[in-house]
């Protein structure tokens, strides 16, 4: 069991290269960077390790501290090149044109929707409209965190619009 320990002391690097592989790859499923930064920390860990064999604390030190700079120097960096890119769409802005139904009746005043599975805050577009509890609407725009809406049966009224 000794030389069990001996060994992994001596090639410690191994491990921190594959949580930087497991990061990295994790990474893919949330595009925010932010696993990203803490990849390029375990493989500077890595590094130091190959370096510095046994030397524990300094690997972590230097994992931490990359991780660190990382996360606050080039991924806000990286985020606002991606963001300000053309053709960049939020998820809340993805939700524009998006189908769904009242649970709630929805006047100008206020109401409540779901769409894509997740229950919003909602008012209509045009004042004076209300949309009955069940009725289909679709999502006109986004404004905070409230979705404004118009019946899916009424349409814009416009050529090119989201109604049919």
């Amino acid at each position: 069991m000794g030389e069990f320990w001996k060994w992994v002391t001596e090639h410690s690097w191994v491990g921190w290269l594959a949580a930087s592989a497991v990061l990295a790859c994790a990474e893919m499923l949330t595009l925010e960077f932010t696993l990203l930064m803490l990849a390029s920390g375990a493989l500077a860990g890595g590094i130091t390790a190959a370096i510095l064999p046994g030397a524990w604390l300094i690997q972590v030190l230097v994992a931490v501290a990359v991780a660190g700079v990382m996360l606050t120097v080039l991924r806000p960096t990286l985020l606002k090149k991606v963001r300000d890119a053309p053709g960049y769409r939020s998820l809340l802005d993805q939700l524009v044109g998006s189908e769904g139904t009242a649970t709630q009746e929805v006047t100008s005043d206020g109401g409540e929707v779901k769409v894509r599975g997740e229950v919003w805050e909602a008012r209509t577009m045009t004042p004076g409209v209300t949309i009955e509890a069940g009725e289909s609407i679709e999502v006109y725009q986004v404004d905070s965190t409230t979705l404004v809406v118009y019946p899916a049966s009424q349409g814009l009224g416009w050529s090119g619009g989201a109604g049919r």
